[in-house]
């Protein structure tokens, strides 16, 4: 990972991004918009770096991949958001998935990625994991202070209505698997752009290095 940080704007950043997604899609047979994963710690600034991507891009929404596996797992996700999501995307169609867990909760709403748009940013951890790669046409990953995010969660759950034990034990149990998922992983290994989520001091940018070249991504297999 480069120790060499620019400070850009949230826009030249996504034109960064969309370079190099466009890049990756010339080498790739696939149709459909283009995939961006947005990877990183839990609450390192993903979400942040997601949401300020695609509001610099006109024509993108965010997938969350904690909607994904919502009720279902932390990390064993990959199958449903390939099925429900990438895979329709791929074809050119418009997306509204209910996975099976929210069909059995009665969980309102769906996934949707609706027609005509451009840039799909995938969010969550390992959401540029290795078994996805073929999918996306480019990956962030939004490094981060450990304890600086480990702050930012439970004060998030915390807010979302958590008592500080439970939160710190939720927190506990999820470290419990990130760790050594990202360990074994290492998807910052395989970034196109690398993001500071937890700069130390506030800016109107981004902080930002360049990861690999990225001269095209293989085609994945649909079904």
């Amino acid at each position: 990972m480069s120790e060499s940080w620019d400070l850009r704007s949230w826009t030249d950043a996504a034109v960064d991004v969309l370079t190099l997604a466009r890049a990756g899609r010339a080498g790739s047979e696939r149709t459909g918009p283009l995939v961006v994963a947005v990877d990183g710690r839990s609450a390192g600034g993903k979400s942040t770096v997601a949401g300020s991507l695609a509001t610099a891009v006109e024509d993108a929404t965010v997938v969350h991949t904690d909607d994904v596996a919502w009720n279902h797992g932390f990390f064993d996700w990959v199958g449903l958001l390939v099925g429900g999501v990438l895979e329709p995307l791929a074809r050119g169609e418009v997306v509204a998935y209910r996975p099976p867990v929210w069909v059995e909760n009665q969980r309102e709403g769906a996934i949707e990625v609706p027609a005509g748009v451009g840039v799909v940013v995938i969010e969550g951890v390992g959401a540029s994991r290795r078994e996805l790669e073929p999918w996306l046409d480019a990956a962030i990953w939004v490094q981060s202070d450990a304890d600086a995010a480990r702050r930012r969660g439970i004060e998030r759950d915390i807010t979302l209505g958590r008592d500080r034990p439970e939160a710190v034990a939720f927190w506990d149990e999820w470290m419990a698997q990130e760790v050594p998922f990202l360990a074994a992983d290492r998807p910052w290994e395989r970034a196109d752009l690398v993001v500071c989520g937890t700069p130390t001091q506030p800016v109107d940018g981004v902080l930002i290095s360049r990861g690999r070249a990225t001269p095209g991504r293989p085609a994945p297999q649909t079904s």
